[in-house]
């Protein structure tokens, strides 16, 4: 963002951002206008000067990240039971019950169907337009 050097118009005003605004010529060349409504935002063109980060606020950052990296294999491992869960639901139900194995192919069988008839019947009214 700071390489960037053809904006006229920039304003993140009450976009709740925070930290030290990143220098390069294009960012401090707008008006302090332009980032108003962020308190907790700071260096040039702002009056508000940047202080060092304390080291329980970095620990803070470090603890959040690992908890991020703690909760993704949760992700995955529920995603699996779901699979196998709904897979197994609706392919297992098929494979016990074979009045429902029944209705299920029944009911493709008619979808193939229709589907045969209304594409015979869109491929004649082509062929009928384009005779005529």
């Amino acid at each position: 963002m700071t390489s960037l050097n053809f904006l006229r118009v920039f304003n993140v005003s009450y976009n709740d951002l925070q930290g030290k605004i990143p220098t390069g010529t294009q960012l401090q060349s707008f008006n302090a206008s332009a980032f108003e409504g962020n308190p907790r935002l700071c260096g040039a063109p702002l009056p508000n000067e940047c202080r060092e980060i304390d080291v329980d606020s970095k620990n803070n950052v470090n603890e959040d990240v690992d908890n991020e990296h703690d909760e993704l294999p949760w992700f995955y491992i529920f995603a699996a039971l779901g699979f196998i869960v709904g897979f197994w639901g609706v392919c297992g139900s098929l494979a016990l019950k074979k009045t429902w194995r029944y209705a299920y192919f029944c009911f493709l069988d008619d979808v193939q169907d229709m589907l045969y008839v209304k594409m015979t019947m869109c491929m004649a009214r082509m062929k009928r337009r384009l005779r005529d």
